[in-house]
């Protein structure tokens, strides 16, 4: 038997009162009501989290962009991406290191724009520029 905890209050009935089998009692938790402040500090830090740069690609999928418009051009029949996704992984891996070199430096760029960005980012949170820059934000606001 998995003993479990259980948060909140617990009501515990039995379907008969005479067994003390543990298999016939029911546990029933309920629910909590959430306080409207934190609701509120959720959506501020969801709005936050929200203006966070997004992770770029990697090479794979540069490439995967590519051959996605080549592969449809060649076989208009096939529309099934797991298909495409197929044919796409097999030719990755047969390419030579020159030919992936191509993508390998694109996603190298778009990292490093990232990675600045998130720097901002970072610093910006630390330094509470979201805290009083958000005039537009309305916590009322649903």
């Amino acid at each position: 038997m998995v003993k479990r905890r259980l948060r909140g209050p617990v009501v515990a009935s039995s379907t008969s009162s005479e067994s003390g089998d543990y298999r016939s009692l029911t546990v029933r938790v309920r629910k909590r009501k959430s306080s409207g402040g934190r609701a509120k500090t959720k959506t501020k830090a969801a709005k936050i989290e929200a203006m966070r740069p997004k992770k770029p690609p990697t090479a794979f999928f540069f490439f995967l962009e590519d051959f996605r418009k080549e592969y449809q051009e060649e076989n208009p029949g096939v529309k099934a991406m797991k298909d495409i996704g197929k044919a796409c992984g097999e030719k990755w891996k047969s390419m030579k290191y020159e030919e992936k070199v191509h993508y390998y430096d694109i996603a190298t760029k778009k990292r490093a724009e990232f990675q600045i960005a998130m720097a901002n980012f970072t610093k910006k949170k630390e330094n509470g520029e979201f805290d009083k820059d958000d005039s537009d934000f309305d916590p009322d606001f649903e």
